[in-house]
């Protein structure tokens, strides 16, 4: 049995810190509270074995793209260390405002997830990323049907083939039960998207 991961003051500062970065953000289209697709992220790596590190970056996965870029990034370094700045970082498809566009993002992104010196630290808290979102969006469908993809800034052909190419990554490059999760979700919105989309 593996030695189990205990969580500290760090942990708890970067809830409280990944609470009061995206406090008045929403997931797209709902009024759900961010923060609640970073603690699902969260317990996903935790149930996939991550460390303490591995844990904070997942809180604070997406704190680089959506909450001041660099300058967001240099705090996560101060306050909790290079190694979960780096997993933050490589989970972050850019560090720019305005952001590039999202097709020239992804495409960039699963480059970096690809590459032999990504940590697989990384991998895993991109996989739980990714299985929670999924997940998300294949709920949200079941209740709004097509007008799901009007949040977003790729139709449903786009998200498919993006999904389709990071299980790919993920299976290579990681595997485990994320990677298998995920395939079974993109199997799923395959279904959903249908061969005419």
């Amino acid at each position: 049995m593996a030695t189990p991961t205990v969580l500290g003051e760090r942990f708890v500062a970067a809830v409280t810190m990944a609470n009061d970065l995206h406090r008045d953000q929403r997931r797209k289209g709902t009024p759900t509270p961010y923060v609640a697709h970073l603690l699902g992220v969260c317990s996903l790596v935790l149930e996939a074995g991550g460390d303490e590190d591995a844990a904070v970056a997942a809180l604070l996965h997406d704190a680089v793209e959506d909450q001041g870029g660099v300058a967001t990034l240099e705090r996560i370094a101060a306050r909790f260390g290079p190694t979960v700045a780096a997993i933050v970082l490589g989970c972050s498809d850019t560090t720019e405002t305005p952001k590039p566009p999202a097709l020239e993002r992804k495409r960039r992104h699963l480059e970096h997830l690809d590459r032999d010196d990504t940590a697989e630290a990384v991998l895993l808290v991109a996989a739980a990323d990714k299985v929670h979102n999924l997940r998300s969006l294949l709920t949200d469908e079941r209740t709004l049907g097509p007008g799901l993809w009007e949040r977003f800034n790729l139709g449903p052909a786009d998200q498919l083939r993006y999904f389709r190419s990071l299980a790919d990554v993920l299976r290579r490059r990681l595997g485990g039960v994320l990677s298998a999760e995920l395939d079974l979700l993109v199997e799923q919105l395959a279904e959903v998207v249908g061969p005419d989309r």
